[in-house]
């Protein structure tokens, strides 16, 4: 088992003042893989201290201080790729390939988009011709909590700690206690590149006392948050206590309406990007609005490719799918495969259970649901696991109105030929991404959602301006 009970703070690896530990459970044994301490108050006060000293001259280093390490660490990183993608594969469970080339590789290309970001960027700006002795500068928000999930641990944690050294911030992270560990390689490897000490800091928790405990500490300036929706409320409620600027990447129930002259390949794109990742993405198009006249072909089409998708080992290397990332979850998603069959859906493939010939991990079958209508449970909640819902619609409007019938607005998907209707429907869609034809979201796109889905948007130039005040300055010379 590894032993991982150390916190990094002030550039160095530390004991915790906490006694408190939980283990690392590899979610395709259900064995302990490792160990790691839970920080309590004292440990989010020293780092949060640390990263205050520091941020009185990171906040005023050159763009060129900024830039070298950060060049650097995208250096060191290529170096341990294969060790973080063996990491993410023993925390969460993402297979083999899935892990080395989309997991472990949105953090290298989130390090990169962000140095390119970061030489373009002019932190500096007259306001225009009219005004020219207006100037506006914009300055980093100050210490930040960066709290990160498990679904996709390197992904979430460089969209937040790459901008935020970019920008000047310095920063706390507390990764999730389900997965911290390909976070923690994140660390060595900043430490390698010799960003200054205190710059960046590393407490490992859980939500309800280490998370809570640093977004609540008066000398934390901003908190961007990826999770749940009600975590996202919680944090909400911490901050504004006195204030703190907060960005939230939350929960997704995305539609993807199909209509009935989607390229061929488009019910078969549109499963596979809800079954991916174990259906553990925020952004999966967990509905699938299908138009009347090609439903009945949608659902058997669905009902094939759900048979066929192969579920097993993520030690392995192939294309199938790997556990849910906990018991907890693999039970939630259990129930809430029950709650639909309860409500009267069509089960059409998968349901309750684990895979035929697999007994051990949280292992989840590839599940889908015909007939369900947008009052559902299924429909209506993220089950965060492998579950399709297909829904059927009549014209564009009724597609529109049930893809828009949802708390959530972060990613939407669209399948059809006619140009003129997939940008019509796009401009309609209440979700801050629309998916149209599997073109996909650039990684340097803003990533971000309406309504429930969260404040705020990650990646890009953007995700830059979030960790980012703006001053204005009259009479400068």
């Amino acid at each position: 088992m590894l032993d991982k009970k150390k916190f990094y703070i002030n550039g160095e690896w530390v004991s915790p003042k906490s006694k408190e530990t939980i283990d690392i459970i590899n979610p395709a044994t259900e064995d302990a893989c490792a160990k790691i301490s839970l920080g309590n108050k004292e440990d989010i006060n020293e780092a949060v201290q640390s990263a205050k000293i520091a941020f009185k001259t990171w906040a005023f280093s050159t763009k060129e201080e900024r830039l070298a390490p950060l060049e650097k660490l995208y250096e060191l990183y290529k170096k341990r790729w294969a060790d973080i993608a063996e990491a993410i594969t023993l925390e969460m469970g993402a297979p083999k390939d899935f892990a080395t080339k989309l997991q472990a590789g949105t953090g290298a290309a989130h390090i990169k988009t962000f140095i390119k970001y970061l030489k373009e960027f002019n932190f500096e700006k007259s306001l225009g011709e009219h005004a020219k002795n207006q100037r506006i500068i914009y300055e980093p928000k100050g210490v930040c909590a960066l709290i990160t999930p498990w679904n996709w641990p390197m992904n979430q944690t460089c969209l937040k700690v790459m901008p935020a050294i970019a920008s000047g911030c310095t920063m706390v992270l507390k990764p999730s206690e389900v997965a911290p560990l390909s976070a923690m390689i994140l660390a060595e490897l900043i430490h390698e590149a010799k960003f200054p000490k205190g710059v960046f800091n590393l407490v490992n928790g859980d939500g309800a006392s280490t998370g809570d405990a640093l977004t609540s500490h008066s000398d934390i300036d901003m908190i961007s948050f990826t999770g749940s929706t009600r975590a996202g409320a919680l944090i909400s409620q911490n901050a504004a206590k006195d204030f703190k600027r907060v960005s939230l990447e939350l929960g997704g129930k995305g539609a993807n309406i199909i209509f009935k002259d989607a390229d061929p390949k488009a019910i078969e794109r549109g499963a596979l990007r809800c079954f991916r990742n174990s259906g553990q993405s925020c952004n999966a198009p967990t509905r699938m609005l299908v138009e009347k006249s090609m439903y009945a072909q949608a659902v058997e089409r669905v009902k094939q490719f759900a048979m066929e998708m192969k579920v097993g080992d993520p030690n392995k290397e192939g294309d199938h799918i790997g556990p849910v990332v906990s018991e907890i979850q693999y039970k939630k998603i259990q129930s809430l495969i029950q709650k639909g069959i309860d409500e009267g859906a069509k089960l059409v493939a998968g349901g309750t259970g684990k895979p035929n010939g697999i007994e051990k991990g949280y292992f989840v079958k590839p599940t889908a649901f015909a007939d369900v209508n947008n009052n559902m449970e299924i429909a209506r909640t993220e089950i965060f696991g492998p579950v399709l819902s297909i829904i059927p619609f009549e014209n564009e409007e009724e597609a529109i109105e049930i893809a828009n019938d949802t708390d959530y607005g972060l990613t939407n998907y669209i399948q059809t030929q006619d140009k003129e209707k997939a940008n019509r429907v796009a401009r309609k869609l209440r979700s801050g991404m629309v998916d149209v034809n599997g073109a996909g979201i650039a990684v340097d796109a803003p990533f971000g959602g309406f309504k429930h889905s969260g404040i705020g948007r990650e990646a890009g130039k953007e995700g830059l301006l979030e960790f980012l005040e703006v001053k204005s300055v009259g009479g400068w010379n």
